[in-house]
């Protein structure tokens, strides 16, 4: 299991090096909001050979728009492309998946297609973690992703409980892809996702003191990946 941590700056970079992935985002626009090319090259530099994700946004059904923004990011350095599908309906959802696809795999074959849904999908109206999955598989995404979409304090345990993440990560498997589990997660919650084993879990308000809107502690960090390494 892998620790990913959100920092929202270069500084904020700076003390997320000991994570095994940097998630460049801007949580002032949403839950997957998306950084500034610019962030995301001079953090890519600064993390060198560490792997970089970086997000591009909770999506509605515009697969031209995600696949420039998808394109942008992958050009700006970013190892991990990763967009949230902020919409319930089947068919676009594979139209926005297959414009990403598209627009890394080819120039970019070596880069990481990541594809999130929201444990609170039904508050949202949109697709569910399951459905994206399969979708996200058929058209050629490397990894699938379960968040919150709704930053409001409430984890993804709240929406989805062990059996129906274990269900989902083993299902991904099945389908050749990695799993990534975020949402409000806490250190009390790591026992937990161990049981589940993900490939991937992203954190930002845990190594922030609890709060997403805080500072990332460096050495919350590294307590973070004792705890999962333990």
């Amino acid at each position: 299991m892998q620790l990913l941590v959100s920092p929202s700056s270069l500084e904020e970079a700076k003390f997320s090096l000991s994570a095994d992935i940097i998630d460049v985002k801007r949580p002032a626009e949403g839950s997957l909001g998306a950084n500034f090319p610019w962030v995301i090259r001079s953090i890519k530099e600064l993390a060198g050979m560490k792997p970089v994700s970086a997000a591009i946004g909770d999506f509605s059904p515009k697969p031209g728009t995600a696949a420039l923004a998808a394109y942008g990011a992958a050009c700006a350095g970013a190892d991990y492309v990763k967009i949230g599908l902020l919409f319930s309906d089947q068919d676009d959802a594979r139209s926005v998946i297959q414009a990403v696809v598209r627009a890394i795999k080819p120039e970019f074959p070596e880069k990481t297609v990541v594809i999130a849904a929201y444990s609170d999908y039904e508050r949202l109206n949109a697709i569910s973690p399951f459905d994206m999955a399969q979708i996200a598989a058929e058209e050629g995404a490397d990894v699938s992703m379960v968040d919150t979409g709704v930053k409001d304090g409430k984890s993804t345990f709240e929406f989805m409980d062990e059996s129906e993440l274990t269900e989902f990560t083993r299902e991904n498997r099945r389908l050749n892809m990695k799993t990534a589990l975020a949402g409000t997660l806490k250190f009390e919650d790591l026992p937990l996702l161990r049981r589940i084993d993900p490939d991937i879990i992203g954190v930002r308000g845990m190594v922030c003191g609890g709060d997403r809107s805080g500072v990332i502690n460096p050495a919350l960090v590294e307590k973070a990946i004792d705890l999962i390494r333990g």
